[in-house]
């Protein structure tokens, strides 16, 4: 309670908290993966200056200011429907649901923040072509639709793997070079997977409220033990996914993120001791955690050649 009382309402601390900085993880590691990919091909099979920095950093900043009004969005409608309750919520404090942001701020706030997405993503169909404009739009219309309608319908974590996987990876290999191989389409995949492990844990955690507000995430309908198997699976999956960098000549790709997955198994194990209640936050940033390091492993392997 002590950290409520010290809060001013819309303050600096207050929009900092809002933002959850850190789930950019989740937003930082596709775009790193797709960059490095890109990079290295364009290195190894494209002409001296196919790369451009300048895109790559463009599509960071889109990443990270939508994944910020994404978080925006999920707190404004989850306390308006009623879905966050201060009393009640076992997961890191929301803004909106803890006072600290007017509901009418939020509101302003997610117009800004999709503003800026727009005007930072704009730049990218002169790398890109025009057809990034409609990608850039199709974020942001399931940013608004993970919360209102696909979370609710055991659906959140086909969006994850689509817009945390196989979008932000392939986009970010499609503005450098203007194609997508199958290579990076199956990197893609493996991405989405390992980043979904972050949505299924906080699931896991929020199961019983979840299924209290009518909110039927996929923990819900398969049950809390299917659950457990699922996020063990996911990062499973991603590592053998991971086989199509040693096809394309990246042993180390193929090879670092066994310490991820290591790590993986040792959250899911914990996630399987405690199995309810707030201890499993502990869980939510090692599995944020977990990510980066997947991040980091794909990136060093596929540079070390």
């Amino acid at each position: 309670m002590m950290e409520e009382t010290l809060i001013k309402t819309d303050s600096l601390k207050a929009w900092l908290l809002a933002a959850r900085p850190k789930t950019l993880s989740g937003a930082a590691v596709p775009v790193m993966i797709g960059v490095v990919l890109a990079f290295t091909d364009a290195r190894d099979f494209y002409e001296e200056g196919t790369f451009s920095w300048t895109a790559a950093l463009l599509c960071l900043l889109f990443s990270f200011a939508m994944q910020i009004d994404a978080n925006f969005i999920n707190d404004f409608f989850d306390f308006a429907n009623g879905t966050d309750d201060a009393e009640t919520r076992l997961g890191p404090r929301r803004a909106c649901a803890q006072g600290w942001v007017k509901l009418d701020s939020m509101k302003k706030a997610i117009a800004a923040t999709t503003c800026a997405a727009c005007v930072i993503g704009l730049p990218l169909a002169y790398f890109g072509g025009l057809e990034m404009i409609l990608v850039g739009a199709l974020c942001v219309v399931f940013a608004f639709l993970y919360t209102t309608f696909f979370s609710y319908q055991g659906l959140g974590d086909l969006l994850v793997l689509v817009f945390f996987g196989i979008v932000p990876v392939c986009c970010t290999y499609y503005v450098q070079l203007h194609t997508v191989t199958w290579q990076v389409f199956l990197a893609s995949v493996a991405c989405g997977l390992v980043i979904d492990a972050l949505l299924i844990v906080n699931n896991f955690r929020d199961r019983d409220n979840d299924r209290e507000a009518g909110k039927n995430t996929i923990i819900v309908k398969l049950g809390a033990e299917a659950g457990l198997q699922l996020y063990l699976g996911v990062g499973v999956g991603a590592v053998i996914l991971g086989g199509t960098f040693w096809m394309n000549g990246h042993l180390l790709a193929f090879v670092f993120p066994f310490i991820y997955l290591l790590l993986h198994i040792l959250t899911y194990l914990k996630i399987k001791r405690i199995n309810q209640g707030k201890a499993l936050n502990l869980c939510l940033g090692e599995t944020a955690r977990n990510i980066f390091v997947y991040g980091l492993c794909v990136s060093i392997g596929l540079l070390l050649v």
